[in-house]
């Protein structure tokens, strides 16, 4: 009894290590509490926002910050910018899941594959990868949306299946070490069949990296839907969405340069923000900050 009493707290030790060394990071937390309250906004984009975000009010264009009931003022069609920005953070924020969580689960899965069955299975995966990234990312992304069309589905999966291969080399790599491991080598052993050992032993232990490149990149799936708006390929008008409010205002940018100002601080907030978490994860995940 006594020698539990001894060992039972230390299972907790570590994962008590992780939370503490990332809620004493400043900016990890300032990163957490802002997107937390992104999303807040986002899900009660209907009753927090002003106005409705379509409505046109062509009598009151280019209204500036804080007159007649618009906070943040007027667009060049008299819509009112503060609700815009609401309702594009819940464009944003969704494109972002959805692109990373494409791109996790098939990079993921082919890197487990090619990791643990080796020989040619690997070397076609990886070829593949390796073709993906010869050519670069804007560029592919771009021509396969000309190529299908601009919408907000083709946005999410062009840029979720060309955001694969970071993931599948990433999970190869720790396939490649934790296949050796004693506890697989166990599992094998027993009979376990290669599909059980790679999901139930294998990838539960190689989530970890995992996790912290998907926190990364949600920022990055934002700032290139964004771009791809900006560029007339993505989300289209009239639909709120923060690239193509940057690209409706930059031909009013001398009139009205709140009109770029606005979405263009979002989406620098959304981008810095989980930037900063990842980083906090980064370092409270790592092992040499976890034994200190």
């Amino acid at each position: 009894m006594a020698s539990e009493a001894v060992r039972s707290p230390s299972r907790f030790r570590p994962e008590n290590r992780v939370l503490r060394a990332f809620f004493q990071n400043p900016l990890a937390l300032l990163g957490a509490l802002l997107i937390v309250a992104l999303v807040v906004v986002a899900v009660t984009a209907p009753w927090v926002a002003p106005h409705d975000p379509l409505e046109l009010d062509l009598l009151a264009p280019y209204l500036p910050p804080g007159s007649e009931g618009h906070l943040l003022g007027t667009d060049n069609f008299g819509r009112d910018i503060l609700s815009r920005l609401i309702y594009g953070s819940r464009i944003s924020l969704f494109i972002g899941v959805i692109v990373v969580g494409i791109a996790s689960v098939v990079g993921a899965l082919l890197g487990l594959v090619a990791g643990y069955l080796g020989g040619w299975v690997d070397t076609l995966i990886m070829r593949a990868v390796e073709i993906f990234y010869a050519f670069p990312f804007l560029i592919l992304v771009i021509a396969v949306i000309a190529l299908f069309g601009p919408s907000i589905f083709n946005v999410m999966w062009v840029l979720g299946v060309v955001s694969w291969p970071v993931y599948a080399r990433l999970v190869r790599a720790q396939v490649l070490t934790l296949r050796e491991t004693e506890y697989v080598e166990a599992a094998r052993a027993s009979g376990g069949g290669a599909g059980r050992i790679m999901l139930r032993h294998i990838l539960p232990n190689a989530l970890t990296p995992l996790l912290v490149t998907a926190t990364f990149g949600i920022p990055e799936a934002i700032l290139a839907s964004a771009a791809l708006g900006f560029l007339g390929l993505g989300v289209q008008p009239p639909t709120p969405e923060w690239g193509v409010m940057v690209s409706e205002g930059k031909d009013f940018i001398r009139i009205a340069p709140t009109l770029i100002m606005w979405p263009g601080l979002a989406i620098m907030l959304v981008v810095v923000s989980f930037n900063f978490v990842g980083d906090g994860l980064r370092d409270a995940l790592d092992p040499r900050q976890v034994e200190r």
